[in-house]
């Protein structure tokens, strides 16, 4: 038969072993992602130009951003888009679109979308309200992203339009929205490590 001191013991041992399990289960969840993987994530987008479709990407963003999956409403996310690396058709079309009827890189040579908000809308999958900059001008932007762990990185997808005379993209006889359409489907696949 145990002694009083000895159940006692036990029961302290068997408590403080508890407290360990839920404190590095705790931790084991409540890690950040905060870091982008470059090499992994992508700004990509279509447009129809002359009624054909054209395909092209944004090769160079970073920014910061902060995610815990314990607590995604508190996600932040300003990130940073060198318009230079604007590349769709050929070299001649990338050239205009870094000139002043569109994206005047020379005067505005970088996009920028901040988060001011997050909600969640169901598992694994948020709303961003934020701010779309292009070329100085500020646009609310609302976007749907859907989230997930893929080994030791997280995982975020969204899809969004962006209609391109909202920020000016397009001057003269490149207004014509039955030249080149006002309305711009975006991708992004962002990729972020461990903080």
């Amino acid at each position: 038969m145990k002694s009083k001191f000895s159940l006692r013991f036990e029961i302290l041992a068997q408590a403080l072993l508890a407290m360990l399990f839920i404190g590095a289960a705790s931790s084991a969840y409540a890690v950040e992602y905060s870091s982008i993987d470059a090499s992994k994530s992508k700004i990509t987008f279509t447009s129809k130009l002359m009624g054909s479709k054209i395909s092209g990407s944004f090769g160079k963003f970073s920014g910061k951003v902060l995610f815990n999956p314990d607590e995604p409403e508190k996600a932040k996310a300003n990130l940073i888009i060198e318009i230079s690396s604007f590349n769709a058709g050929g070299e001649e079309l990338q050239e205009e679109a870094k000139g002043k009827d569109w994206f005047s890189t020379k005067l505005f040579p970088t996009a920028s979308y901040v988060t001011d908000s997050v909600k969640i809308t169901g598992p694994n999958s948020l709303d961003a309200h934020g701010t779309l900059t292009i070329k100085g001008k500020a646009v609310p932007l609302l976007i749907s992203v859907k989230y997930q762990l893929q080994g030791k990185q997280m995982v975020f997808d969204a899809s969004f339009q962006v209609l391109r005379l909202d920020f000016g993209l397009g001057a003269g006889n490149w207004a014509d929205t039955s030249a080149v359409a006002n309305e711009v489907p975006v991708n992004v696949h962002l990729v972020l490590n461990q903080k």
